[in-house]
């Protein structure tokens, strides 16, 4: 199981630094969006950055490269080929295996969010496998089409789903609470979705980051996943005041629903 460290930046992001193994000090950085809280991070914890891995092109996700790249200028850029992101040196499309030193990853294609978004999943053999997310999925939410569609928003999430429960979802934002909110708007009677509230506001309240997620976690909590459930489409008709007769549908409208959600 790799280790993993969360750098919060910018407003509510989570940049991650992946050791493959703790008692050695080379670290991968996934979505350097800033590269000052990155450099400190690697100071900290007296770390060697190995490769950039970008999930897709976002300022907040590679901003830093530019910077991180001067400092360290044979510092290898991995991600899609997207021309907003600086510097790349590897293009991916998803469907690669990565071995980088001790560092071993599938790439998966992610559309939905952004067209060509990745993610990058490490399946472990000695623990619970772990996925970077971007900004695909989120805990209690996913992404905005910020030029993708919803149909392959969709069969991402589905896509994802279909990995173990006690798969670690390593996303990109601290957006948990507020889509506690929403995820609590569409299904209010759902216990897990309450309890886990009170689990996050206290770690909150104690300067603690709410993430990794647990996929079984999401999959009870997740309005995104759980659009094929009589009792999501039954609360998103009564938003829309329409029927709707597929999962796509009520996903569609559920996350047109998130996009005007006002706590």
């Amino acid at each position: 199981m790799l280790s993993v460290i969360g750098v919060s930046a910018l407003q509510d992001n989570y940049f991650w630094l992946v050791q493959p193994d703790p008692q050695e000090p080379q670290a991968y950085i996934l979505d350097p969006g800033e590269a000052g809280a990155v450099l400190a991070a690697l100071a900290e914890h007296r770390l060697i950055p190995a490769a950039i891995l970008i999930t897709h092109h976002h300022h907040d996700h590679v901003d830093g490269i530019v910077r991180l790249k001067k400092e360290f200028p044979q510092l290898p850029v991995y991600g899609p080929d997207n021309p907003a992101i600086p510097l790349l040196d590897h293009t991916l499309a998803g469907g690669e295996s990565l071995q980088l030193g001790q560092l071993k990853l599938d790439v998966l294609a992610l559309p939905g969010h952004t067209p060509d978004h990745i993610g990058y999943l490490s399946r472990s053999n000695s623990g619970p496998w772990q996925l970077f997310s971007g900004d695909t999925l989120f805990s209690a939410g996913c992404g905005r089409l910020l030029g993708g569609t919803a149909p392959d928003l969709h069969r991402t999430l589905q896509r994802l789903a279909e990995l173990p429960d006690d798969t670690l979802v390593y996303a990109s934002h601290e957006y948990t609470l507020s889509n506690l909110r929403f995820a609590l708007a569409v299904e209010p009677d759902n216990e897990e979705a309450l309890a886990y509230q009170a689990r996050v506001q206290q770690l909150r309240s104690q300067g603690q980051p709410s993430l990794p997620t647990r996929l079984g976690t999401e999959k009870r909590i997740n309005p995104f996943l759980r659009a094929h459930l009589p009792q999501i489409r039954a609360s998103v008709e009564r938003q829309t005041g329409g029927n709707l007769a597929t999962s796509l549908e009520v996903f569609t409208a559920l996350r047109q629903w998130k996009d005007h959600f006002s706590s």
